[in-house]
């Protein structure tokens, strides 16, 4: 293979993989705990855009409120990486990219 060749090939990797990272900025997804007690809004890119706490979770004290919403988080993060592997996966096509 020709150098040109392979650097015409790493550019098209870069754009698909550019491509890939908007559309992970685009994809919603969320995490939820306790029956929808709290639910975490998050980006394919792991942005927290949106936090709710349902009133009723505050009664249980501080502690508890935050292992609710810890596990909440969790949720979304599990989601966004299940998310991650598909779109990066498509636009590489399998290749392991560095994150």
């Amino acid at each position: 293979m020709d150098m040109e060749s392979l650097m015409a090939q790493a550019a098209e990797l870069q754009n698909k993989v550019a491509a890939a990272q908007d559309k992970l900025a685009q994809t919603m997804v969320k995490g939820i705990a306790d029956n929808g007690a709290c639910i975490i809004d998050m980006t394919g890119k792991y942005d927290v855009t949106k936090i709710t706490i349902n009133p009723s979770v505050l009664t249980r004290g501080a502690d508890a409120v935050a292992d609710i919403v810890l596990a909440a988080y969790t949720d979304a993060k599990a989601k966004a990486d299940a998310v991650i592997d598909d779109v990066m996966g498509a636009a590489t096509a399998g290749v392991p990219m560095p994150m």
